[in-house]
């Protein structure tokens, strides 16, 4: 089972639903070299889309459902992925002592809770096209929220990156999606700084 944009950065996939997120956050144009976005047009964007359900779907064990998307659904689905990625950033920032204003709600979504014959109480996401797919990914984020596996999904803290990573680090202090790529760069561009600074 291959998380589509996400394996495009070599990246470990969040665990259960919440890689469907992540997969969403990696659709972006990122990395280097660049990968384009995968919500660019229509056909990439259904041929993701179709992909990430069929990941979804091998992870949470439920049928991939079918997701039709036309131009008003795409343009929808990549605002919506552009305001999660805001607020993927600015949890990190949250977590790191900002402050954050409360906003306003951006997005709803309909689901159901089903009692099933084993007992458990489960999320059951609805709508169709854009919305579906909306309402998948809330409420994997809703549910990693009480996992308490939802603060690890995080962009990278280089801001000419955008990639959506898991921290696995113990102590949940990673910033890069990749050290070598985004870390070593930014520490030498801060070294280089104090050094000027240091010189002047």
């Amino acid at each position: 089972m291959t998380w589509p944009a996400t394996a495009r950065y070599r990246l470990d996939p969040a665990p259960g639903g919440l890689a469907l997120a992540q997969d969403l956050l990696n659709t972006v144009a990122a990395g280097a070299p660049r990968q384009p976005d995968l919500l660019a047009g229509l056909d990439d964007a259904r041929a993701w889309a179709r992909d990430a359900l069929a990941a979804w779907s091998a992870v949470t064990g439920q049928p991939a459902p079918q997701v039709a998307l036309d131009a008003h659904g795409l343009e929808e689905l990549r605002a919506f992925r552009d305001d999660l990625h805001g607020l993927t950033a600015t949890a990190r920032n949250v977590a790191a002592g900002a402050t954050a204003a409360a906003a306003p709600v951006l997005y709803t979504a309909t689901a159901a809770l089903r009692l099933g014959e084993d007992g458990c109480v489960r999320l059951e996401p609805r709508g169709t096209g854009w919305r579906r797919l909306v309402s998948l990914t809330l409420a994997a984020v809703f549910e990693g929220q009480h996992t308490d596996s939802r603060r690890r999904l995080k962009t990278c803290r280089n801001p000419r990156c955008r990639v959506a990573f898991y921290d696995r680090s113990r102590n949940n202090s990673g910033v890069w999606h990749d050290v070598k790529t985004c870390g070593n760069a930014a520490n030498l561009r801060a070294y280089r700084a104090r050094r000027r600074l240091q010189n002047a």
